[in-house]
């Protein structure tokens, strides 16, 4: 398994490539053969020539690449495997806990589907690790979007008319994308303020000049995947009206806080949104798997009667595609790298490696993952 396709998104807000010439030539070096379709990397600025500079061949339809293709990339989940070889590995996101119809089509075709967000979070796999690239990639433009749309400057300034006292930004959840957010907000100048349900990230927060917020929620802890464990809905209670009283102080408010696999949490109602200055914006980054703020829509921004501004943030990353093509392509490229057996000069499909245990879903006509079947 040598031959590699990189196909156009197919969703139209898509605006990443799955891989970028630089990597293209790195693996094309291993001694994979890439072939790309025309136009994959038109949105991210990425050039046909360029591909073609790097020593990959380029196709103008989907279907030329699909027919010689052992291994196909792409970001986004296609509609159906229609097209794809029987045997061959087709590797992207794919969001997998809520399209087991298409995990079972994938089966059906004799595909074998590699999901990238399955992929352990572990040592080992971490530059292979989709969700931490893109999501501080994410962090970091929900600030900008934030600050874009604030009436007021981020950080403080003193002036012979009077003094401009900074904004007040609340980050929930410190993962990668709250870390990235806090990061960036601090840089504008702004003050801020963060919250997570697992306190070993205190320590994390202060690092970048941030004040932790502690609220009492009893035992908690994470996952061994490194996820805030599910609350309680006593807990839940709790923690939404200490919230309540910070967010009423705040300009803006990014929350970040998905459970992997589940419905997001719900942690900004309604009646704590009505309690925010007119002004204020919220970036909800969860909206895509449930939303963390009521009434929170992935489709459009929602102005409140009380002139409170509530954005879903889904994919921020996809506004700056340039960088986060880059990176999601570095994750692809390490992943072909690993599997790379120099001897064979092919991608060696090894279920006995845990990562590819980890992340491949289908294989012999059977979904094989221990999640799915």
């Amino acid at each position: 398994m040598n031959k590699v396709f990189l196909c156009k998104e197919t969703l139209p807000e898509e605006t990443r490539a799955a891989l970028v010439p630089a990597d293209v030539k790195q693996l094309i070096g291993m001694g994979y053969e890439v072939a790309v379709q025309s136009g994959a990397g038109t949105k991210p600025g990425y050039t046909d020539a360029e591909y073609a500079a790097a020593g990959a061949s380029v196709l103008q339809t989907a279907d030329e690449g699909f027919l010689s293709a052992d291994i196909v990339v792409r970001v986004n989940k296609p509609a159906s495997p229609d097209g794809l070889r029987e045997g061959a590995l087709h590797v992207s996101s794919f969001d997998v806990f809520n399209e087991k119809p298409a995990v079972q089509a994938f089966a059906d075709a004799g595909v074998r589907l590699v999901s990238l967000e399955m992929i352990p979070r572990t040592t080992i796999a971490q530059k292979m690790d989709i969700l931490s690239s893109q999501a501080s990639l994410a962090g970091y433009y929900a600030v900008i979007l934030a600050a874009s749309r604030l009436p007021k400057i981020f950080p403080m300034m003193m002036t012979p008319s009077g003094t401009i006292s900074p904004a007040r930004v609340f980050v929930i959840g410190v993962g990668v994308a709250g870390l990235q957010a806090i990061a960036t907000a601090k840089r504008l100048g702004a003050r801020v303020e963060a919250f997570d349900t697992r306190p070993v990230v205190e320590e994390q927060v202060k690092s970048l000049g941030a004040k932790f917020v502690k609220i009492d929620l009893g035992e908690m802890g994470q996952t061994e995947q490194g996820y805030a464990k599910e609350l309680t809905p006593e807990q839940i209670d709790i923690q939404r009206k200490a919230q309540a009283k910070i967010c009423a102080q705040s300009d803006i408010v990014i929350t970040t806080a998905k459970v992997f696999g589940r419905k997001a949490p719900l942690l900004l109602t309604k009646d704590m949104v009505a309690q925010m200055k007119p002004g204020s914006i919220i970036i909800d980054m969860a909206v895509k798997t449930g939303g963390n703020v009521e009434g929170s829509n992935p489709e459009k921004d929602i102005l409140l009667g009380n002139g409170v501004l509530v954005i879903g943030g889904d994919s921020l990353e996809r506004f700056v595609p340039r960088d986060a093509s880059n990176m999601f392509s570095g994750n692809i490229t390490a992943f072909l790298s690993h599997f790379w057996d120099a001897e064979s000069k092919s991608f060696k499909i090894d279920t006995g490696d845990e990562i590819l245990r980890g992340c491949l879903i289908t294989s012999e006509k059977k979904i094989i993952h221990e999640k799915f079947i």
